[in-house]
């Protein structure tokens, strides 16, 4: 796996490594990409500028830094859960469960993930998306497969075009418990008190999803 930070960032201490990556993550979440400076980074991290570019080669390399933390974090908890015994519901709702939890922890996470996929940064889309994308759009595929053929999914349901609306949905999920706009979206949508009952919108999702892909009674 490709790395985008220096050696010498390596022989820091894990803390002053998190004390450099959760002031870069601040940044990138509030300002953006184009709107953060790597001197204001600098300074929330207590190191010079001359510093941050011994562990940097640029803040475009800074910035992937930060994204690979966040898809490392997430790929623990995707692997957590492909390795549970239950079945396609089971793990789909776990999921949703785990977006809210992971959402409420890591906000500024989430939001640098929505500021990756701005026209912005065009330029890192298919390495960006290949990367984190993939993983996801495999393991949805093969569970839909593996439990379309224990006829717990309709054997007319496309594990593609499924794949694609599960994690679509669990990525506007993981964006409403972070953002402020989808935040707003949801209340809009499911009502002003959206946020104060969890279980209510993890049913409401879970008997949408029972209904798209369980085989339908003749």
């Amino acid at each position: 796996m490709a790395t985008y930070h220096t050696p010498t960032f390596e022989r820091l201490s894990a803390a002053k490594r998190s004390r450099i990556l959760q002031a870069a993550t601040g940044e990138f979440a509030s300002k953006g990409f184009q709107g953060t400076n790597v001197n204001t980074i600098a300074a929330a991290a207590g190191i010079s500028v001359g510093a941050v570019y011994k562990y940097f080669a640029s803040k475009e390399d800074l910035f992937l830094t930060v994204v690979d933390m966040g898809y490392s974090a997430l790929d623990k908890i995707l692997w957590e859960i492909i390795a549970d015994e239950g079945d396609i519901y089971h793990k789909i709702e776990r999921l949703l469960r785990a977006a809210i939890a992971y959402s409420r922890e890591n906000p500024e996470l989430i939001q640098v993930y929505l500021n990756m996929t701005t026209q912005g940064l065009a330029h890192l889309s298919h390495d960006l998306s290949g990367k984190i994308e993939t993983i996801a759009a495999q393991y949805y595929q093969s569970l839909i497969v593996a439990f379309r053929a224990k006829g717990l999914v309709a054997c007319d349901v496309d594990e593609k075009i499924a794949a694609f609306c599960l994690d679509s949905l669990l990525l506007i999920f993981q964006f409403s418990y972070a953002c402020s706009y989808y935040q707003e979206r949801l209340k809009i949508f499911v009502g002003a008190q959206a946020f104060d009952d969890d279980e209510r919108l993890i049913r409401g999702l879970m008997q949408f999803i029972r209904r798209a892909l369980s085989p339908q009674a003749p």
